[in-house]
């Protein structure tokens, strides 16, 4: 298949501003942190917004995108009961809005994947948050950032792995109907680099991880991250665009870069919940 050039250093050049900038937010943690969250959800939302668009539904873009902030804001906050509130009175207000459109078609469309762009975008991607809240005063030390970091690590290890493999030997397709350039070997090499990831991270950024922990997070991670490139594919197919858009140069969209650790972030946060923290 062969890798392009063109593409690969544009890749690079987004990389070299994003991974940093990445490293600098999850370290700091506090309200830039947040800010920085709510720049990737309310992109990524309005680029998934757009996406159904070209379908030809009409989310409530507006409502959408505000109600996924605002979900960013009650992870971050803690806000208990009045997430709760929040959740019903942002469905209610979605389906109240349909009422006064002048045509009554594809009402259900319209308000479904309204809702869905805040789980799918605002929800999952908020998993981040929740990491690096699980994080803070761990052993005595904020591990906050450190457990962001190593969430986007395993994706970003898994579609790099993935990318380089697959251009280089990648022949069997993966799941042709979804994403014909995926293939069997590229998804094999992803899983391979976000392991040894998972093994490096373990012996300097997350020292609280046992051996066994690095096996299961290290092979787990990017199969949720193939996962969700997957997904995301299948909804650009079937509204038959390439990219969500041109935000990140070589990388497409903020959806079309984040797709996978919308899919990585949850796994790495309930299994550290559940099994180490």
């Amino acid at each position: 298949m062969g890798i392009d050039r063109r593409q690969l250093t544009a890749r690079l050049l987004t990389a070299s501003v994003g991974v940093p900038v990445t490293v600098i937010c999850s370290l700091v943690g506090g309200i830039p942190f947040l800010l920085a969250m709510n720049l990737v959800i309310g992109v990524g939302l309005f680029e998934f917004y757009r996406m159904m668009e070209a379908k030809g539904i009409r989310p409530f873009k507006t409502v959408g995108v505000a109600a996924g902030l605002v979900v960013s804001w009650y992870v971050y906050f803690q806000g208990g009961v009045f997430s709760g509130l929040f959740i019903t009175l942002m469905l209610i207000t979605i389906m109240g809005m349909e009422l006064f459109r002048r045509d009554g078609e594809f009402a259900v469309f319209h308000i479904s994947t309204t809702i869905l762009g805040v789980f799918y975008v605002a929800w999952l991607g908020s998993h981040i948050i929740l990491l690096r809240r699980l994080g803070e005063g761990v052993v005595g030390a904020d591990l906050g950032g450190f457990f962001v970091i190593f969430a986007f690590l395993l994706a970003w290890a898994t579609d790099t792995g993935a990318y380089f493999v697959g251009n280089a030997i990648g022949k069997k397709k993966l799941l042709p109907r979804v994403s014909p350039g995926k293939s069997v070997e590229g998804a094999l090499g992803g899983v391979a680099l976000a392991l040894a990831v998972a093994f490096i991270a373990r012996a300097t950024i997350v020292p609280l991880l046992t051996v066994v922990d690095a096996l299961v997070l290290g092979l787990t991670a990017p199969v949720m991250g193939i996962l969700g490139d997957l997904v995301e594919s299948l909804m650009k197919r079937d509204v038959r665009i390439k990219d969500t858009s041109h935000a990140l140069p070589g990388h497409g969209g903020m959806l079309d870069r984040f797709d996978s650790v919308l899919f990585v972030a949850p796994l790495v946060y309930y299994y550290l919940r559940f099994l180490v923290v």
